[in-house]
């Protein structure tokens, strides 16, 4: 399974590192090209390599790490989709001001797979701050992550994978169900949990 990131802030870089400290292989994109990436690639090493958002979203497995304003235009030109899976790690919020976008009562994941026809979306690696999630086993257990979505094959690829980086992954259902984990409004969001045995 090919994995990309697109986004290279505080939780994409976080979730590349992961990756790479996992054995795995990782394509990541930003905004700026390529070339902006030579200094976070050369910190992950040989398993990280720097690509176009275009190459990004033809992996099999797609993690949307951007700042929520950011979105429309991250995702400009890309796809079909044709049912590859989309992990959104993204809240409706964002510094400095965190003052929340109005989604019309809608699940913000609902909105973005509104923006990603024909992908598997899977909300996850959301609840948590970037120094948290560098570190999946804490206090003697693993720390949870929450997931949601419609598709439940994605999703199981998804709880896979947060398996093999470490953590311990909750399955909260579908997108509706998923706002539990979304900051702000949800109050599960912060929450560092920690499972034991």
């Amino acid at each position: 399974m090919s994995i990309s990131i697109i986004g290279a802030g505080a939780i994409g870089s976080a979730i590349a590192r992961l990756l790479t400290q996992a054995g795995l292989e990782v394509s990541i994109a930003n905004s700026r090209g390529p070339e902006s990436l030579a200094s976070l690639i050369a910190d992950l090493g040989p398993k990280a390599r720097a690509v176009t958002t275009a190459q990004a979203a033809l992996a099999d497995l797609v993690f949307l790490a951007v700042n929520w304003s950011k979105i429309p235009s991250a995702l400009v030109g890309l796809g079909p989709w044709e049912g590859r899976v989309v992990v959104d790690t993204n809240n409706p919020i964002e510094a400095p001001l965190f003052t929340p976008f109005d989604l019309g009562g809608k699940p913000s994941t609902q909105v973005v797979a509104h923006r990603l026809p024909g992908a598997r979306v899977v909300k996850a690696f959301n609840h948590l701050p970037s120094h948290l999630l560098a570190t999946p086993n804490a206090e003697g257990g693993k720390r949870v992550l929450f997931i949601s979505g419609e598709h439940a094959d994605a999703k199981q690829q998804v709880i896979e994978l947060i398996r093999q980086l470490g953590f311990h992954g909750v399955d909260l259902g579908d997108l509706q169900q998923g706002q539990l984990a979304q900051f702000p409004g949800g109050p599960l969001p912060a929450l560092n949990l920690v499972k034991h045995g």
